[in-house]
């Protein structure tokens, strides 16, 4: 590096800094790099005829990267043709780095940088120089740019960004097999020498794997690498630029490989024989024992197939492959028996699911070994004979009386008794005993099949031995019936007879029911009984089908001679022993049309127009039934009237006379009018009794004292109130209150006639004639008023 920098200094020398001379009509090589001469004409000296001057004439300039020298790197001069030497042109710059990464001297026109720069970084910077005159600060030329450009050296070490790698190979695989490729970055300049030129190269790793130096391919180096035997490979892998040259830089990284696995490896168990023991008590379905064949293989390559070969005990036990474990769970296809069979033995084959052709020529993918079960004793419960013990007893079966057994057995090598009991939770009734020695079981209470036709309960066997091993069984005892129950007629019949009916006339139909359970073909019987056969008015026709008619024998019956007629019919059945019973029918007479359509049962009926039909009656009797709604309608209205009139009267007589008898306070109140024509010295103050509640009855009598003739209104007013003041029997007695003591002070009182004790029929109002005109209106209505009483007396 050192001798490629002095060579770089020693060009810049002889060719005096670039920038001095005119520039020759051939390019210049620099630095082994093409660089074309910048020709810079100062406008405004030339003639039209003149041939055009250059003025600024240099070549790219370089430096050095990461220089680091004392004194600031030489870049180049700058150098002007109207420069004369005599100190009277100053050279400026500008631009990229200007005053800060590169300086000039102004008289001179010298560059320099002065820091170390990093191509890396910035390769080139670009700027402008300009000359200027020193006295008048004029430019004597043009502004010019030019570039410096930072001249790479071997500074970088390639690097992999992706690094480190993970690949993975199939295990097998033939020599030269593809794995990765990797790739190295080198941040130097790829156009400048061999800094950026990388070659590959495996410093760990060998001898299983290669790689190409110029394109970082891995490839496998060794033939049939075998999984089971190594599976991780970590490989180093070196990039080194300068063409791999010493003194070039490196850099590193791992990959790390894994094989994958195939298939090429057959189950194989550890074992030719593998012993199982297994109780004759283990359920069917339940898992009896595992085997397992070893699969160096991985995943589904090591998925293994197990299969019972056909043999002895193949029909007896199933098995099946574990998927988490890979192993083989042999299962009970059918129950263990001790004492039938203490052994079986049977081959098992262990089979691969995923083949690989390429492996075929290796050999079968498959094992098989031998698996022996020994059968334990078990003490065992002891076993009924049969799975159901069906029974049947006859209701009327005496108690004590045995009905059947049950029988079980201990079935192993030394057998023990059994013992018998039934289970309480099933027959909590208690209706059976069994024997618990012999097994018999006998009826407890009497039977009834009417009430529980069957008995379902269980019966448990247990081992004296060992009594806590027990056996259930169930017990269905049928209950036969005994015929004990007399037939009858299923359902109550409404019969009816015509009175126009002929003899032989069937009117009804009966049949019979029997709360036994009649056997299949039982047959009942009807007939009259012997007392209703001596000259019968209706007979029995049996018509051997379960059924029989009711026949008439007469010519015509009649309602108002007997309206019923009540016929014994007895019934019989023909199990055994023989029921009878003897049921009563209600006939009932009917009036009917010429068809035999019944029209009216009913006594009232009778009275009624012989061929007047049933819609015709109700009829009438619906039009009866208005007119009477109308007549009392029409009364009740014409009462309503006259009471309205008569209220209307007498409201207005007391509004009339409220009016007048404007009381106000009484004697304290004198500015309404003068009350002295009211006050009545004579009236008694101890004859005030209360109003506001009912009075008890009291039977006074009732004192009307005649009118004088030439009698004023006060004289009349304070006979009536006097009247209504003994009276404690007027009406009405909730509003008392309002009425009575209408004035404070006054000895008049009230002047209404709400409290009077006399009706309106006990008053004479003859006397209102003789007062004059002026009480004509009250002499005409209670005159009228008196006229109608008199003539709805009458």
């Amino acid at each position: 590096m050192l001798t490629r920098n002095c060579l770089s200094l020693l060009l810049w020398v002889l060719f005096d800094g670039g920038l001095l001379t005119p520039l020759q009509s051939q390019p210049q090589q620099t630095l082994a790099t093409e660089s074309r001469e910048n020709v810079f004409i100062m406008p405004g000296r030339q003639s039209p005829a003149q041939r055009v001057k250059r003025g600024w004439v240099w070549n790219q300039f370089f430096v050095l990267e990461e220089y680091m020298g004392s004194e600031p790197q030489y870049v180049g001069k700058l150098h002007s043709d109207l420069d004369k030497g005599v100190g009277s042109v100053k050279y400026t710059l500008s631009g990229d780095g200007a005053g800060t990464v590169f300086t000039i001297d102004e008289t001179t026109g010298d560059i320099h940088a002065i820091r170390s720069l990093d191509r890396e970084e910035k390769p080139f910077y670009t700027l402008r120089a300009q000359a200027v005159d020193i006295h008048t600060r004029k430019p004597l030329e043009p502004e010019s740019e030019f570039i410096i450009k930072v001249q790479d050296i071997n500074d970088n070490e390639p690097k992999f960004l992706d690094g480190p790698y993970v690949a993975s190979v199939p295990e097998m695989s033939p020599v030269g097999a593809y794995v990765l490729q990797v790739k190295a970055t080198d941040a130097d300049d790829p156009t400048y020498g061999n800094s950026a030129r990388v070659v590959y190269s495996i410093l760990q790793g060998q001898p299983y794997f290669s790689i190409d130096p110029k394109t970082g391919v891995i490839r496998t180096a060794l033939p049939n690498m075998d999984r089971e035997v190594k599976e991780q490979y970590q490989v180093l892998i070196q990039a080194k630029d300068m063409g791999g040259q010493l003194g070039g830089l490196a850099g590193t990284t791992t990959v790390n490989i894994t094989l994958t696995d195939v298939n090429d490896n057959p189950p194989r168990f550890p074992k030719s024989i593998f012993h199982l023991k297994v109780p004759e008590s283990s359920l069917v379905g339940s898992a009896i024992g595992r085997i397992r064949a070893v699969d160096p293989d991985f995943g589904k390559n090591a998925e293994i197939e197990y299969n019972i070969v056909p043999g002895d005990g193949g029909n007896l036990f199933d098995i099946m492959t574990d998927e988490d474990t890979q192993e083989g769970i042999i299962k009970l296809k059918k129950p263990l028996d001790f004492e039938t069979k203490k052994a079986y033995t049977f081959k098992v084959e262990a089979s691969n699911l995923h083949l690989d052709h390429r492996f075929h020529s290796v050999g079968p993918f498959k094992d098989t070994a031998t698996v022996k079960i020994s059968v334990l004793d078990v003490d065992e419960p002891p076993v009924f004979s049969k799975p159901l013990y069906t029974m049947e007893v006859y209701e009327d079966t005496p108690v004590g009386t045995i009905i059947g057994a049950v029988t079980a057995q201990d079935l192993d090598v030394g057998s023990s008794a059994i013992r018998y009991f039934i289970d309480w939770k099933s027959d909590g009734d208690n209706y059976f005993t069994i024997d618990g020695t012999e097994g018999t079981i006998a009826t407890n209470e009497l039977l009834d099949r009417e009430s529980t036709p069957q008995y379902n309960f269980s019966i448990i066997a247990s081992k004296i031995s060992n009594p806590s091993l027990t056996s259930k069984v169930n017990v269905l005892i049928n209950v036969l019936d005994v015929n004990e129950f007399p037939p009858e007629i299923s359902v109550p019949y409404e019969t009816a007879v015509c009175e126009n009916a002929k003899p032989g006339q069937v009117i009804q139909i009966i049949s019979a029911a029997d709360r036994d359970l009649s056997p299949a073909g039982q047959q009942f019987s009807f007939r009259l009984s012997p007392e209703a056969a001596i000259k019968p008015n209706f007979t029995v026709r049996d018509y051997r089908n379960n059924t029989a008619g009711i026949e008439t024998r007469r010519n015509g019956y009649s309602r108002r001679q007997q309206e019923f007629y009540f016929l014994p019919v007895v019934i019989e059945d023909s199990s055994y022993p023989v029921q009878s019973s003897t049921n009563t029918m209600t006939i009932r007479v009917c009036r009917c049309d010429s068809d035999g359509t019944i029209l009216s049962c009913n006594v009232e009926a009778i009275f009624l127009p012989v061929g007047l039909s049933t819609g015709a009656l109700i009829a009438i009797l619906l039009c009866i039934v208005i007119l009477l709604a109308i007549v009392v309608l029409y009364i009740a209205l014409r009462r309503q009237k006259k009471k309205d009139t008569l209220m209307t009267s007498k409201e207005d007589i007391r509004d009339n006379v409220i009016h007048y008898d404007d009381e106000g306070g009484g004697e304290e109140d004198t500015q309404a009018f003068d009350i002295g024509a009211l006050r009545n010295p004579k009236v008694i103050e101890d004859n005030k009794i209360r109003r506001d509640i009912k009075p008890d009855t009291l039977c006074l009598p009732r004192q009307r004292p005649p009118v004088e003739d030439n009698t004023d209104i006060r004289d009349f007013i304070n006979q009536r109130l006097q009247e209504n003041d003994v009276d404690p029997t007027a009406p009405p007695y909730d509003s008392l209150a309002t009425y009575a003591y209408e004035g404070n002070g006054s000895v008049a009182e009230s002047l209404s006639s709400i409290d009077s004790r006399t009706t309106e029929a006990d008053q004479d109002y003859d006397f209102l004639t003789d007062w004059g005109p002026r009480f004509k209106v009250l002499a005409d209505m209670f005159g009228e008023e008196e006229s109608y009483n008199s003539d709805k007396v009458t």
